[in-house]
């Protein structure tokens, strides 16, 4: 029988190039679909978000630089031939930890080491990002077919799963979940759902069917070919009509395309599961047959449309953070979009549950907040004359915990992230007067030109958790909730859903 020999450092030198590549590259259909929902974007600030995304997508390719600062965690798919062997002694999660290690450590492009060991008590960062997640098969043939995504944890925390009655409405169940999901995953993207097997089984199929080529455009212009087509389309069609739009402010495009992956399962069950790629989506795929490693072909560069935002230098108000006031922030309405320049301050989830002890103690802070604001960002490392990587907002939503405590005891007066806030929060907004802005989450690399200079101000441990002080020019954002407590979160997606025509379930 004909054995083929994969080497170690094949195999390893393969994953360490593919996780350099999907950071800077999105898959070319995927520019494609969004380029398509640029285009036929009507609402001007989910255009707007969209512009951004699409810039950024283009300055990360040509500058091989992430496209978003959350390089997320490493999920690897691998069909093993069942005649092949490995030249190693070391076990594939091994040889493919390796990879990632390689990969994210890259002296020329590092990327952001997101993963955290003992994730209940200590949650002590890897500093390389292992392990990545491998799912393994074996399948006839004599080559290993690799799939390899990175999962940011703003569209992985999105994930949703059901075990529904066989007589319950997939489609119902789909369109009650997405409302619920609001924009923390970076919408317009990919819904990847799978169903069927068991419980397991179904979020395997759901992380899988995000692998697939996006064929969403092709579907509409051909028609349906099959049940599961007409289903696809249909999810398409209900879930854009919700008008939750690019990053939640109202729009056209909420999906780019609706993947399903079905398996046998129980008569008595229906396991469904539902998982969101975000608007930086990456992956890619490849086959080792004992030749060597993979060589990856970069995109054309006529790929990206002729997209390059620019700020609205005529509607945008220029702010500078370091004279800032409460009286002025309680001005800013909501939508209005603002050009910050000055002294700004960054923080995320650690940064916040250690404040809280310190303030439980009776400790000082290590920063004056007072009058000052926070942009939740936990940035690349920078590279070359660069003053920061790619930093990005995170999901502000995280946050709502710490902010009464931040905003009534610490002097904060605003605050920058992505996605909405909860209700309560809202509302705590509101007591304070403060406001709550929007950076565009898949425009890290874009936003990070806006920061001249930075530098860790506290919790040096936390690593990209740490607090900095970043000096930022003209740095893009939007009034998401003002002091009067209304939400751009609230009032787009409401405005949007309004002009959208009613569609018929379809019973499934």
């Amino acid at each position: 029988m004909k054995t083929t020999i994969i080497k170690a450092e094949d195999l390893i030198q393969s994953i360490a190039d593919a996780v350099q590549y999907i950071s800077y590259y999105h898959p070319t259909d995927f520019i494609e679909h969004l380029s398509q929902a640029y285009d036929r974007e009507e609402s001007p600030a989910a255009r707007d978000a969209l512009a951004q995304i699409l810039s950024n997508s283009r300055m990360s390719a040509f500058g091989h630089r992430p496209m978003c600062q959350d390089t997320g965690v490493v999920n690897i798919f691998m069909e093993i031939g069942m005649g092949v062997r490995f030249d190693s002694d070391l076990s594939l999660q091994a040889l493919c930890d390796e990879g990632v290690r390689q990969g994210y450590l890259n002296a020329d492009n590092p990327l952001r080491a997101s993963v955290v060991a003992d994730p209940i008590f200590e949650r002590k960062n890897t500093r390389d990002n292992t392990p990545c997640m491998l799912q393994i098969s074996l399948v006839p043939g004599h080559q290993v077919h690799l799939h390899v995504s990175a999962k940011g944890g703003g569209s992985e925390n999105k994930a949703h799963f059901a075990m529904l009655n066989p007589s319950d409405s997939l489609v119902d169940w789909v369109l009650e979940t997405v409302p619920q999901m609001g924009a923390g995953w970076c919408p317009p993207g990919i819904l990847g759902i799978g169903v069927g097997g068991s419980a397991d089984k179904a979020m395997l199929l759901a992380k899988e069917s995000l692998s697939e080529p996006l064929d969403m455009l092709d579907l509409l212009a051909k028609g349906p070919q099959s049940k599961l087509d007409e289903l696809r389309l249909h999810l398409y069609e209900r879930i854009n009509a919700l008008g939750i739009g690019a990053q939640g402010l109202g729009g056209l495009s909420t999906v780019l395309d609706v993947k399903i992956k079905t398996f046998p399962t129980h008569a008595a069950s229906k396991p469904v599961a539902l998982i969101p790629n975000c608007a930086a989506t990456r992956h890619v795929e490849f086959v080792l047959d004992g030749t060597g490693p993979v060589e990856l072909t970069p995109p054309a560069p006529e790929t990206w449309p002729d997209v390059e935002w620019a700020p609205d230098e005529q509607k945008s108000q220029r702010v500078n953070l370091d004279e800032l006031t409460p009286e002025q922030v309680a001005q800013w309405q909501p939508g209005q979009t603002l050009l910050l320049s000055g002294r700004l301050l960054t923080g995320r989830d650690a940064a916040h549950k250690r404040i809280q002890q310190m303030l439980a103690n009776g400790e000082p802070l290590p920063v004056d907040f007072t009058n000052r604001v926070i942009y939740y960002v936990g940035p690349v490392d920078p590279v070359g004359d660069e003053a920061v990587g790619p930093a990005g907002p995170t999901t502000a939503t995280r946050m709502d915990a710490f902010t009464e405590m931040m905003l009534g005891e610490t002097g904060l007066i605003a605050m920058i992230g992505k996605a909405e806030r909860g209700p309560q929060t809202v509302e705590t907004i509101k007591k304070h007067q403060s406001a709550y802005l929007i950076a565009v989450g898949g425009a890290a690399y874009l936003v990070s030109k806006a920061i001249r200079k930075a530098r860790v101000v506290a919790f040096e441990d936390l690593g990209m958790e740490a607090i900095y002080e970043f000096e930022v020019h003209d740095m893009p954002v939007t009034v998401a909730v003002d002091g009067r407590g209304e939400s751009v979160h609230v009032s787009g997606p409401a405005q949007w859903r309004k002009e959208t025509p009613d569609l018929p379930i379809m019973p499934v």
